[in-house]
């Protein structure tokens, strides 16, 4: 493990100190440190890099386990894996693969932990031991499908997974099919079953999906096409209905835009979400309960390219993972306009995610 700060002590913020941290993934293929542990200043929401680890290449994605006590990364790689590691960084064990390509997302599950795999087009279930390092795949669930763009929908890439607001049921988010597939996690067995698949509007490429803090709507972040679409969310029955679609740039904006994700405020007001190529956060205004959304205005990321959004746990402030500028600025979000106002950033090279914990 590598260390930008070599002193003895244990500064507030440390991993294994008081105070707020984050943790950035990075892709060391392209330049970055892998994992980098971050001290969270709570008053401006500065970022101050503590240590870094490049133990498992491609560390794209990271989770954080509810006891706050390991952060999960995938090693997105053709042959796939997930790794453990303890809050210094130590690696937990060696690399567990997902038997499937190019990992780029994680989430946990009543003591499972997920994987989306885009090259493969598939869903992992890794059984989590009691120590919280996972075990070998359980299950591997293939998505099939394809979509019209002959160039990035020539088959399944699945791209986000992630558990309901309830926790009965998990989602698997296809750029490639263009859908969302519900499921349901057996967790005697791991194994998941596709209860449905939603298609969404042909050729949109949907990528990422958030939900609403009161747990009834859903908004699915397209790639292929700057816009998000406003989902019902029926828990009782696992439905999930689209509902809108909505413009996440301004009519009349030239060149590509490519959104990559989306996070909601913790009050529900304001959904926030990621362009690039346009290299802007959009802010959008939500209403009626979270089935409106509307595009107040669009701001600068502060860097190229933000492969990735997240919020603090206070709400205060939101973070852009800027992966070819190779940074992570902080903004104060405005709470009566939600608009992210430039705080500062902190060098990152090749960074793609941020998570707090």
């Amino acid at each position: 493990m590598s260390s930008s700060t070599a002193s003895q002590a244990q500064p507030a913020g440390h991993p294994d100190g008081p105070g707020a941290r984050a943790f950035i993934g990075s892709f060391t293929s392209a330049g970055g440190r892998g994992v980098i542990a971050a001290a969270v200043d709570p008053a401006t929401g500065a970022l101050t890099v503590l240590d870094a680890t490049d133990a498992v290449p491609d560390p794209s994605y990271l989770a954080l386990a509810a006891d706050g006590r390991t952060v999960y990364a995938v090693s997105e790689r053709e042959e796939g894996a997930v790794a453990a590691f303890d809050l210094r960084l130590a690696k937990l064990g060696e690399p567990v693969p997902v038997g499937g390509g190019s990992p780029t997302h994680l989430a946990l599950a009543d003591g499972h932990l997920l994987a989306a795999n885009y090259g493969s087009g598939s869903v992992t279930v890794l059984p989590l031991h009691d120590d919280g390092t996972p075990g070998e795949a359980s299950c591997v669930l293939h998505h099939l499908g394809s979509g019209p763009d002959v160039s990035r929908q020539e088959g399944p890439h699945a791209h986000q997974v992630l558990p309901d607001p309830s926790g009965s049921r998990v989602l698997s988010v296809d750029l490639g099919t263009d859908s969302v597939r519900v499921c349901t996690l057996n967790t005697a067995t791991g194994t998941l079953a596709v209860t449905s698949e939603v298609a969404l509007r042909p050729g949109s490429g949907p990528r990422h999906l958030a939900f609403h803090p009161e747990g009834s709507y859903a908004y699915v972040v397209n790639e292929l096409t700057p816009t998000v679409t406003v989902c019902r969310w029926e828990t009782a029955t696992g439905t999930l209905t689209p509902l809108s679609e909505v413009p996440l740039v301004p009519e009349g904006t030239e060149g590509p835009s490519y959104a990559s994700e989306a996070v909601v405020a913790r009050d529900g007001s304001f959904l926030w979400v990621a362009n690039r190529g346009h290299d802007s956060i959009s802010v959008l205004g939500l209403s009626d309960g979270g089935a409106r959304a509307e595009l107040r205005t669009t701001v600068p990321c502060g860097g190229h390219w933000p492969r990735d959004l997240a919020i603090d746990p206070a709400g205060r402030h939101l973070y852009a993972a800027n992966e070819r500028s190779g940074d992570v600025t902080w903004f104060d979000i405005d709470p009566g306009s939600g608009i992210p106002q430039r705080g500062g950033s902190v060098e990152a090279p090749a960074a793609s995610c941020v998570i707090f914990g």
